[in-house]
């Protein structure tokens, strides 16, 4: 069973109000999950992060009420409170799902796209290239969901972008593995792709668009699984 993170000396610890407690308990939780610092299945105790964080149990609930919602942590048949589990079981279904999404939205935005669209989405894509050449693994996971719920906002179809900022959310720590995969070193040529398919999007050219998405959600579904085949995954006792 692994262990949080060694806890600080609650005397280092800057005193928090609680509503910016809250977010503070959300965000360094949140973050230690998606890098895999917290891995799955470990426990979540109240009373630990109470005492980590210096905070009362009441600000710690809340941030485990928003950390739960994402679907990060998981409440259990007894009440303990664990990291939630990948589901390597139904991966293939997620990717399934993850690629349709990828070339649907890509699609939709060649479609129906603005200018003003256009110009968020280069900036997102800009800080997608800076979080890679800093190799800031948490901004790049991030700034990628970003930019591909932006391209999803450019179709315009509500129920593209809720169903794809869903599986980019929940995907985010298997985006950590494919960026472990690279040990965190992302070939330019990935973040190439992006550009490709803005410029895609531009020319309004439908199937070059759906055709460069296809290619990114199937490069990354093939490096993900083969780390995942060579046994690089998060906990051990997971069966694929």
């Amino acid at each position: 069973m692994t262990k949080s993170p060694t806890k600080k000396d609650s005397k280092t610890q800057p005193a928090l109000r609680r509503g910016s407690g809250v977010s503070h308990v959300y965000e360094v939780l949140r973050n230690e999950i998606i890098e895999l610092k917290l891995k799955p299945g470990s426990p979540i105790d109240e009373v630990q992060l109470s005492e980590r964080f210096s905070l009362s149990r009441t600000p710690i609930r809340e941030a485990l009420v928003r950390l739960a919602a994402e679907g990060l942590i998981t409440t259990l048949t007894n009440r303990s409170t664990i990291v939630s589990q990948i589901d390597f079981l139904n991966l293939g279904d997620f990717f399934d799902a993850l690629t349709l999404m990828y070339r649907i939205t890509t699609r939709q935005a060649a479609l129906n796209h603005q200018p003003e669209d256009i110009a968020e989405i280069r900036i997102l894509q800009q800080a997608f290239a800076d979080a890679v050449e800093k190799q800031d693994v948490l901004a790049m996971i991030a700034s990628n969901r970003d930019f591909h719920v932006r391209i999803a906002e450019a179709g315009g179809n509500h129920y593209y972008i809720d169903l794809f900022t869903r599986l980019l959310d929940e995907g985010r720590r298997i985006l950590r593995l494919y960026y472990s995969s690279f040990n965190d070193k992302l070939p330019q040529q990935y973040v190439g792709e992006h550009e490709d398919m803005i410029n895609a999007i531009i020319a309004r050219d439908v199937a070059k668009s759906d055709e460069l998405a296809t290619m990114h959600a199937d490069q990354i579904v093939r490096q993900i699984r083969s780390y995942i085949t060579a046994d690089n995954r998060p906990n051990a006792a997971i069966s694929i």
